[in-house]
């Protein structure tokens, strides 16, 4: 996965800088997000018409606000833009918010960067379709069975080698041996929680699963 391209998503962020709410945009500028900061609803309205974005991120949290109004006056201005609201504990909104993801403060910017990648835009060049199974490395986002789901990298990479080699047996060795990179086989569990974790994300049945097979005594295939 080393040749793979991502793109970083051009990000409108409205919030106000505060001692005691974490810098968030200022750390993705700093990851190479294109980050334009606004401080208003209305400040972010006239930058919805002005430049390219992708995603629109509320810091309710840091305008001591639930944000509600703001994600639907963005909402009524542009259907299609990705919103992302991010709340203090004390002001979670009691109605139903037009925003595709609401996260809680405390959380770390991983977290909100695990949100942001799967919303982000991709060149299409590192995406797999093998089947009903369709893979973008970029996004870290598996489709299957009218689902989409955000993967951890690890998945990716357990996803990616069974998608090269469709109808294949795979030892458990091997794919533990690439996806972790080691070579310590003492303890190789994680394999088949991570195997469990595509099933759950992929498999109409993950108790019985008709995709991600196991090999008893060797390993998995992908049946597609």
């Amino acid at each position: 996965m080393s040749n793979k391209r991502s793109l970083k998503a051009k990000i409108l962020w409205i919030g106000r800088r505060r001692a005691d709410i974490p810098a968030f945009s200022s750390i993705l500028e700093e990851k190479g997000y294109p980050v334009t900061v606004v401080t208003t609803g209305k400040a972010a309205r006239e930058k919805l018409n002005s430049i390219e974005l992708d995603i629109v991120v509320v810091d309710a949290a840091s305008m001591r606000t639930t944000g509600s109004r703001i994600c639907s006056d963005i909402r009524e201005q542009d259907q299609n833009i990705a919103i992302i609201l991010i709340n203090a504990p004390r002001k979670i909104p009691s109605n139903e918010v037009d925003a595709d993801i609401q996260l809680v403060l405390p959380f770390t910017i991983r977290k909100l960067e695990n949100r942001i990648i799967p919303l982000s835009p991709s060149d299409g060049e590192k995406v797999i379709e093998v089947g009903p199974v369709c893979l973008d490395t970029d996004r870290q986002v598996v489709r299957c069975q009218e689902k989409e789901e955000h993967i951890t990298p690890r998945m990716v990479k357990l996803l990616e080698l069974l998608l090269n080699h469709p109808g294949e047996v795979q030892k458990r060795e091997t794919l533990f041996k690439e996806v972790w990179a080691t070579d310590y086989l003492a303890d190789m569990r994680s394999l088949d929680v991570h195997i469990n974790w595509l099933r759950k994300a992929i498999e109409k049945d993950p108790s019985n699963p008709q995709i991600i097979i196991t090999v008893r005594g060797v390993g998995y295939k992908l049946e597609v």
